[in-house]
């Protein structure tokens, strides 16, 4: 009965890569009892906010409530597969179901399109379903060796051996979890294929829209490609808004880790990484973006727990997942 615990102690400080795997393929496999999608998103949860944990490795349970109705969001109101439980609906869907009905709010609307006082609303009753049906569930799967919980405090702490571990096997950790979550939604939902339903899956994370982005960033820097340096005013040049790490490895959005770009270089660029000599770039931009939170509420929230180190340990993690592509203009 872990899921009914409301603190869980990490259980062992440092524990090897072979058993982190040990682990994952358990929780992972038919070996986890599973009447639910849950435990996938919550680690689908963990994944898009690997760079967001402050110093001392925690995330608030509103970081990770946040991602995880964005996932439900996606399965549920988008693609009307509300079949995420055995038995009776899970919680989840009830509470999304009801918001999209009572507001009549279109399939095609994604998470952050809708009204915020409505994405709060949302966030805040799945962070209570959270608390009684997830964190402890999957606690007890990997024997309180990934991470520590206080639902009185609102916040979970990765192992820091574990987290170090997610960054380094980042992308097949994403791939896995996005093939078992599919399969087992599969057979809960009268569906075509599991091709079919791979998609739906991968694509949770991403934002339908980067235009608040790219407003807030023409707002303080120059109109002008961050690759080529080239004016972004001219009528051949349109602007687009970057992942400089890509964003099938990031798997989120993140202010820290979006420039301006003109259509050509994000068109050459794709799926790649720039050069190292970009790195020192986005850096020192992202210091000017820094100096902008006292007056800024927006860049504050943005920026949170942002740290130089936290870009240059993911443009190293990339290519150790095989983003090894080094693409320039």
């Amino acid at each position: 009965m872990s899921h009914k615990l409301k603190v869980g102690e990490l259980q062992e400080t440092y524990i090897t890569d072979e058993d982190i795997w040990r682990i994952f393929t358990i929780v992972l496999s038919s070996k986890s009892v599973k009447s639910s999608t849950y435990k996938y998103a919550l680690i689908k949860s963990l994944i898009e906010n690997l760079y967001q944990i402050n110093d001392q490795f925690e995330l608030t349970y509103d970081q990770l409530a946040y991602s995880f109705t964005k996932i439900y969001w996606n399965l549920i109101a988008h693609h009307n597969l509300v079949k995420q439980n055995r038995g009776k609906n899970a919680r989840v869907v009830t509470i999304i179901k009801e918001a999209q009905m009572k507001h009549g709010i279109p399939a095609e609307i994604s998470f952050d399109k809708i009204d915020l006082d409505l994405q709060v609303k949302l966030v805040s009753q799945v962070k209570r379903t959270m608390k009684e049906n997830v964190y402890g569930a999957l606690y007890g799967d990997t024997r309180g060796n990934f991470y520590a919980f206080d639902h009185k405090q609102e916040c979970l702490r990765l192992n820091p051996v574990v987290h170090r571990f997610m960054l380094n096997y980042q992308r097949l950790i994403v791939n896995l979890t996005n093939y078992h979550m599919a399969t087992m939604i599969e057979k809960l939902n009268e569906v075509p294929s599991i091709n079919y339903l791979l998609g739906k899956v991968e694509s949770i994370a991403r934002r339908s829209s980067l235009h608040p982005f790219e407003k807030l960033l023409l707002h303080y820097f120059d109109s002008t490609c961050f690759y080529c340096g080239k004016s972004l005013a001219s009528r051949n040049r349109q602007t687009h808004v970057d992942h400089f790490i890509p964003w099938s490895f990031v798997q989120s959005d993140q202010i820290w880790n979006l420039v301006l770009s003109c259509n050509t270089c994000n068109s050459s660029k794709s799926d790649k990484l720039p050069t190292r000599d970009y790195l020192g770039v986005i850096i020192e931009r992202n210091n000017e973006l820094n100096k902008q939170k006292q007056e800024d509420t927006d860049v504050k929230k943005l920026m949170t727990n942002y740290k130089d180190k936290k870009i240059i340990l993911l443009y190293d993690y990339s290519i150790k997942n095989g983003f090894d592509t080094i693409w320039s203009p």
